[in-house]
């Protein structure tokens, strides 16, 4: 065995895997089969900078703290002081500045222990009632992109409100630029450290090094060879809109009714904008046999509240749609554990947002990559220990 390092994939996961290997001295190639790095972490170009998944970062966990160390998330942004008073949630078909009661009774408990093998809602019900548990639910679907949450298991949604919508202080941390800044400034420090960065580089064939997959599942399925490799993720559909500066725009705005959320690129954020017009992302969760016109019309309803009178202001949109690519959820009787095992044997390990790590999302694949990369410094340690 050698001291070299193969990453396959150039999203978060990739560049963070591909960053710890070299920092503990391996030799790296890392292959992204696309001509640009960033995977779900890319944003369009420039004038309207509308990022493929999330924007921001929770700072309550490990991942910001490996981020932080290294500058990645450095240019931290502000939101102005008025858009305290454009926060809310839509609830029975209204905008409220607060929660339902029940759901505040939520906020105010966090040290509630939920089970893992029993479902959220039956869970939340028997304890802050039938409507909150419904409110409560839907208010993660920014988390879940699952149009039925109240499904999953019980300890991974209270997990989610509680880091979300608990009495701790708010975790979430604006960087400039979105997530496409944060991995533009890892492909540099990558390549710093000597990393060899192939882009347009599709592998069809585990290389004879130590590997580490860092592509969706479905790709990984297929590279591995295993059929049986897969687990549940959201399917929903986005819009993402830039307008002409209303007053009465909302910067956040969770859907206690349908599981929807809306956010505001540029309020706190003006780069990713021309002047004098603001960028959302609005989210609607697809329910089981809908179609996406259908979901679409609910996403336009939930906007019609959040950017009032939208269609007569708009200056861009982009609408997508996202299935089996928004990060893992687990049913009731599973953990992250119990999702698909990041050592794979034979020096191959799997890497992302939907492997056995903890986190959110993005935070998934940061937390999953690091555990990689240790086991793999580890091995090639090993390695050279025996050849000696």
């Amino acid at each position: 065995m050698t001291d070299s390092v193969s990453v396959i994939g150039g999203g978060l996961a990739g560049l963070t895997a591909a960053i710890a290997c070299a920092e503990a001295g391996a030799r790296v190639t890392l292959h992204e089969a696309h001509a640009t790095l960033g995977g779900r972490a890319r944003a369009t170009a420039g004038p309207y900078v509308a990022h493929e998944g999330a924007h921001v970062f929770y700072a309550d966990g490990p991942h910001w703290q490996w981020l932080k160390r290294r500058g990645f998330v450095d240019g931290l942004c502000l939101p102005p002081i008025r858009s305290i008073g454009l926060l809310g949630f839509r609830s029975r078909g209204r905008f409220r500045r607060r929660p339902p009661r029940g759901m505040l009774r939520a906020q105010l408990t966090p040290w509630a222990t939920a089970p893992i093998d029993t479902d959220f809602h039956s869970w939340a019900a028997q304890r802050f009632g039938h409507d909150a548990a419904t409110a409560m639910a839907n208010s993660v679907g920014v988390a879940t992109y699952d149009a039925d949450t109240g499904r999953l298991s019980a300890a991974f949604v209270w997990d989610l409100f509680q880091r979300i919508y608990g009495q701790r202080v708010p975790g979430v941390r604006y960087v400039a630029g979105g997530w496409q800044a944060v991995t533009d400034r890892m492909a540099v420090h990558a390549r710093d450290l000597g990393v060899r960065i192939e882009l347009g580089s599709r592998v069809d064939t585990i290389p004879a090094t130590p590997t580490i997959v860092a592509t969706e599942l479905s790709s990984a399925r297929t590279l591995l060879g295993d059929s049986a490799l897969s687990w549940q993720s959201g399917h929903c559909v986005m819009l993402d809109l830039a307008v002409h500066e209303g007053r009465r725009d909302l910067f956040t705005a969770a859907d206690l009714d349908e599981g929807g959320f809306h956010d505001c690129y540029s309020m706190q954020d003006r780069s990713v904008t021309p002047p004098g017009e603001s960028l959302f992302q609005i989210d609607m969760p697809v329910r089981t046999g809908e179609s996406i016109d259908k979901a679409r019309t609910r996403l336009h309803r939930f906007t019609d509240l959040t950017v009032p009178g939208w269609r007569d202001r708009v200056t861009w949109q982009r609408t997508a749609t996202a299935k089996g690519r928004t990060g893992a959820i687990d049913l009731p009787g599973q953990t992250w554990r119990d999702r698909p095992a990041i050592d794979r044997g034979s020096g191959v390990y799997l890497v992302g947002d939907m492997v056995a790590a903890p986190g959110m999302r993005g935070e998934i694949a940061i937390n999953s990559a690091l555990r990689a990369a240790t086991s793999v410094a580890a091995e090639l340690k090993l390695s050279k220990g025996v050849r000696r």
